[in-house]
């Protein structure tokens, strides 16, 4: 009788090929992947005329380029394992697809340091790769009612100038973005404390938000004016120069820091509560509006929904408010000394119309600088740490008269 032999441990093991064919997919497919996301976004960075991928390629790649490259470093790691392991053709495309990935990606973030370098920032690379969230953990010394509006307390965030200066400290107003309608006073952290931290005194405002039944166009002009008087009005308290009080702000809160700094200077726009303010010191659009009846014909990114939520409907409908609230309407000689920042890949305020603006602006006589960040989108400041939001926060200082 024969007895049937249970196969030994060796004959029962996985063969060494098979092991080596799996790990060769795995290898292949996490490259596909890395090759996928970061050649779309790479081009979009690139050339952002191409559908979808030039939306979220200047974006992304304009923020975090150097993570980017490392990533696409990775994936050509994997795809030479790939073609070394057998897949030699799909290996070879993986690699270099992933390659030239890497290389854009340096590129783009080399590009940054020099303008970074150029605009005398100190580059802090533990914080380009380290500090992605838009507060940089920072927090304001004190938060404020500065008025009631609509039975809405509206705050301002304070951000006291560095101890020790030995003189009072230049201040600036800041009004956040949002497109009128969204987000509040806390996206202001991280550029307040920074620089507060370097001279400059931050009160970062809150302001009346439009909704489809409340428009904010006679509203949160009104509201950031009344904040630059409560500043002026508690000067002494914070230790602020009350002659080098500016207003300014990002996006449509840099639409409403103008419209409402023009205004002022040219003597149309009134206290109607209480007494007018001094017009500010000096006004700052970062990536601003600068005429909202264009931002209602141009449509990008939500920026016709924001134009009719703020005035309360559309250019025909109401003409006169599309005026009242656009910077272009009160260029004229006397303006304030002007700063404009910008990314060369906005689709929402594009760079063309900001440096329109600013000429326009200059064949007044205004006094207006107009930066231009490259490989950079709207919101380039964001990413607390990026290069093109530690070189926008050095611009701002510089033009505010402060050195770090």
């Amino acid at each position: 009788m024969s007895i049937a032999r249970r196969p030994s441990p060796a004959s029962q093991a996985t063969p060494p090929g098979k092991i080596k064919r799996f790990l060769r997919v795995v290898a292949a497919s996490i490259a596909s992947v890395l090759a996928f996301l970061t050649g779309a976004i790479m081009l979009g960075a690139y050339f952002p005329a191409i559908p979808k991928a030039g939306v979220i390629g200047p974006v992304i790649g304009g923020q975090y380029p150097f993570h980017l490259a490392l990533l696409a470093l990775a994936g050509a790691a994997l795809g030479a394992l790939a073609w070394r392991s057998g897949l030699v053709r799909w290996g070879r495309v993986l690699t270099a697809v992933t390659a030239l990935s890497t290389t854009a990606g340096l590129v783009i973030g080399s590009i940054q340091f020099v303008a970074a370098r150029d605009a005398g920032t100190k580059i802090s690379f533990s914080q380009v790769f380290g500090q992605l969230a838009s507060s940089g953990g920072a927090t304001p010394d004190t938060t404020q009612i500065y008025a009631t509006r609509d039975g809405e307390a509206l705050e301002a965030d304070v951000y006291l100038a560095g101890k020790g200066r030995g003189s009072k400290a230049p201040a600036i107003v800041l009004a956040h973005a949002g497109g009128f309608h969204t987000f509040d006073k806390s996206d202001l952290r991280g550029t307040g404390r920074w620089l507060a931290d370097h001279g400059v005194a931050v009160i970062a405002v809150d302001y009346r938000l439009a909704s489809p039944d409340r428009p904010t166009w006679d509203k949160a002009p009104h509201d950031l004016m009344t904040a630059l008087g409560w500043v002026q009005h508690h000067a002494d308290q914070y230790g602020i120069d009350s002659s080098r009080i500016s207003l300014g702000g990002m996006s449509a809160g840099g639409t409403l820091a103008m419209n409402t700094a023009y205004r002022l200077q040219n003597g149309t726009m009134q206290a109607t509560d209480g007494i007018t303010p001094k017009p500010p010191f000096s006004v700052v659009g970062f990536y601003p509006g600068t005429d909202v009846d264009n931002m209602w014909k141009d449509d990008v990114a939500g920026t016709r929904e924001a134009a009719e939520l703020f005035t309360g409907g559309t250019p025909a409908q109401y003409p006169e408010r599309y005026r009242d609230v656009s910077p272009t309407t009160d260029v004229r000689m006397g303006l304030q000394r002007t700063l404009l920042v910008v990314g060369d890949r906005d689709r929402s305020s594009r760079p063309e119309t900001i440096k329109d603006f600013g000429a326009s602006l200059r064949a007044e006589g205004v006094d207006v600088t107009v930066e231009e960040l490259p490989f950079a989108e709207h919101a380039f400041d964001d990413v607390y740490g990026s290069l093109t939001a530690q070189t926008s926060r050095q611009i701002l200082l510089d033009f505010l008269g402060k050195d770090a």
